[in-house]
């Protein structure tokens, strides 16, 4: 089986894998609060004036959190290049180890390449002609390799 057959694509809520997506309904519990989605998570992250972050948590549908992620008014905390892969997988890992469907998914995919499939983002994701980084793909391929990994040990785990 070539690679680019046994690649998944998801971007859009409603399509088939759909629950990849930040934008999906999923909520999560993370730094003791609730979460509506992983994307209300990571664009809350991106600031530390704390009653910016708390009004895009409380953003009314993941479009106006990342809308009010991306503005400058605000501006960005200073490592947040550095530490937004680390926000993104704190976030995804949440999400898919609170919801146990969404683990049944993603172990579902197997050995797929997952791929955010999207001409709006070279760096998520694959810029749309697979030029891109691809990077929540990526960190879904990990996430889905630490749950392998947790569903492995636990069966046999024979903690005294």
């Amino acid at each position: 089986m070539s690679a680019a057959s046994s690649a998944i694509h998801f971007y859009s809520v409603q399509d088939p894998y759909g629950e990849f997506s930040n934008f999906a309904p999923y909520p999560i519990q993370l730094d003791k609060k609730r979460w509506p989605t992983s994307e209300h998570y990571f664009q809350a992250q991106k600031f530390k004036d704390a009653p910016y972050r708390e009004e895009i948590r409380k953003a009314k549908s993941p479009m106006e959190a990342a809308r009010k992620g991306r503005s400058r008014k605000v501006p960005l905390r200073k490592d947040w290049e550095s530490a937004k892969c680390n926000v993104m997988r704190k976030a995804v890992l949440a999400k898919f180890t609170q919801h146990e469907e969404l683990t049944e998914l993603l172990l579902g995919t197997a050995h797929a390449k997952l791929v955010e499939h999207t001409t709006n983002d070279n760096y998520w994701g694959d810029g749309g002609d697979g030029s891109g980084k691809n990077m929540l793909g990526q960190i879904l391929m990990e996430v889905r390799e630490q749950l392998r990994a947790a569903v492995r040990v636990e069966p046999n785990d024979p903690s005294p």
